[in-house]
């Protein structure tokens, strides 16, 4: 019996065959060898053809079939893990009706600074637990004041895995967990807002029916089947944005539990059992993917957009370095690199920063001290020392972070990165052999009913290595980090 996960990200598109009994990983590809394409109209803006990322699916699924052949038939459930926050638009027909407007596209920020002014304090924290932001509710302000005649044929709006479920069952639907990462519900009146679509005079309509996280969304049509090489009929029993999804896949499901990632975007989630908030909005709470009616489980995000994409331009102004190399050369700078301080804020509006765009920056460059490795290193320092000041808002709304949990890979994968995060956010770190598309496999086993409790679907997940804070470096990356926060304070108070 096997169990499929799809992962809906903004680099690339993944999927996973897990074989349900043991939870052994049979295959995982993606879908294109190259990083997919981030349309940038303009300036801070940022979207995606969605129809590319189905075209990615079907890819992906003929190459798990050619990397382990498997019988169709015995394929048990479908899940789908996505990039968070993006904005799909599709018309009666459900065909695509503009470029989706994805998680790191900025153009929505002042219409979710208003909307929090114009809603009030009263309401918009306690009832959201966020600002409307730059999330998916402000982007559909933005199409419906900018592109009227697009928004007039409107049939649904959908989030990034939503649409992906929709091209699998022909059904358009979205779950609770969803609607929060879109700013869409009140968790205090537990529904839907209705002061925001009032608000921003959305109809209620637009928005796809719900469904649950885990549990039998719609089955494979006839017309999906023939372009995946499956066979129609296979249930799609969970979906789930990709932090979300990357907690469950780690386990991460108790309060005070967290997960941490660092691909595209750099992340950590943490598990609470309260309706928390942060004043200022720079961390964010959604509903967790094991929310019931009787126990509060949400989860804490924040979200740093330039990880990844730092590491690909320190990449590329190195004349193309293989990334083993490049974090071979980090560690042969110090702790601090020697005052060369980078920071990594030049992809949109960072939310950790209140929404603000100082853009990227490098300071303290010396042409007689500093060398390659020194870049290097200060990159890799940038990222984690931003990631430990996210942490710290999240510690100051109450959570307890102490272990966080990640699979091994991204930037896991680099020792110093690993010794600097826990040295300089003092936690210790697990690494666990999985990913996004694992997680959405092993939780459609959940959904389906394949497995009885969540518990046994993390049968053959193993801890691959643990890396703990040492006293020594704790120190030194202290030091580092304190002198780039301060730097950091003065640059915000600059802006």
């Amino acid at each position: 019996m096997y169990l499929i996960g799809y992962d809906i990200g903004s680099s690339s598109i993944k999927a996973a065959l897990l074989d349900a009994a043991t939870g052994k990983c049979l295959a995982t590809a993606t879908g294109s060898a190259e990083e997919l394409v981030i349309q940038v109209p303009r300036s801070g803006w940022a979207e995606q053809d969605p129809e590319m990322w189905w075209q990615e699916v079907i890819k992906a699924t003929h190459a798990l079939q050619q990397l382990h052949p498997f019988d169709p038939a015995a394929v048990n459930a479908i899940g789908i893990a996505y990039q968070m926050h993006g904005l799909v638009c599709v018309d009666k027909e459900q065909q695509v009706l503009r470029p989706a407007i994805i998680w790191c596209d900025s153009r929505a920020v002042q219409i979710g600074d208003e909307a929090a002014i114009a809603l009030g304090e009263a309401y918009t924290l306690p009832h959201l637990l966020n600002s409307p932001g730059n999330f998916t509710a402000s982007k559909l302000r933005w199409v419906q004041q900018n592109e009227p005649e697009k928004y007039k044929r409107i049939q649904h709006i959908m989030l990034p895995g939503d649409f992906i479920a929709m091209r699998l069952t022909g059904d358009a639907a979205t779950t609770l967990s969803g609607l929060s990462e879109g700013i869409f519900y009140d968790f205090a009146d537990q529904q839907v807002s209705a002061s925001l679509l009032n608000y921003y005079n959305i109809d209620r309509e637009l928005l796809a029916p719900v469904v649950p996280t885990f549990g039998e969304q719609g089955r494979v049509t006839e017309k999906a089947a023939q372009l995946l090489g499956l066979k129609a009929g296979i249930p799609v029993t969970y979906r789930a944005g990709d932090q979300p999804n990357n907690a469950f896949s780690l386990n991460v499901l108790q309060p005070g539990e967290a997960a941490t990632t660092a691909g595209t975007s750099g992340v950590v989630y943490a598990v609470h059992d309260q309706v928390a908030y942060d004043a200022q909005s720079r961390v964010n709470t959604f509903i967790h993917v094991n929310q019931t009616a009787k126990e509060i489980r949400n989860g804490v995000l924040m979200c740093l957009n330039g990880t990844g994409i730092l590491n690909s331009w320190l990449r590329s102004i190195t004349g193309g370095l293989d990334y083993n190399k490049m974090n071979e050369l980090a560690a042969q700078a110090p702790i601090g690199s020697e005052g060369l301080q980078i920071f990594p804020f030049g992809n949109g509006a960072e939310r950790i920063l209140a929404n603000r765009q100082p853009g990227a920056r490098m300071e303290g460059l010396a042409f007689g001290v500093h060398h390659q490795q020194h870049l290097l290193r200060a990159g890799q320092e940038g990222i984690v020392f931003a990631l430990t000041y996210g942490v710290d808002i999240m510690r100051e709304m109450g959570l307890k972070i102490n272990r966080v949990r990640a699979g091994k890979a991204n930037m896991f994968l680099s020792p110093l990165f690993r010794e600097a995060f826990a040295n300089t956010a003092g936690v210790s770190i697990e690494l666990y052999n999985t990913d996004g598309a694992l997680g959405a496999a092993r939780a459609a086993g959940v959904g389906s009913g394949y497995y009885s409790n969540m518990k046994d679907a993390f049968i053959g997940m193993e801890c691959l290595a643990t890396i703990e804070p040492e006293k020594g470096p704790q120190q030194a990356y202290a030091a580092a980090y304190n002198q780039w926060k301060k730097r950091l304070d003065q640059i915000l108070l600059e802006y």
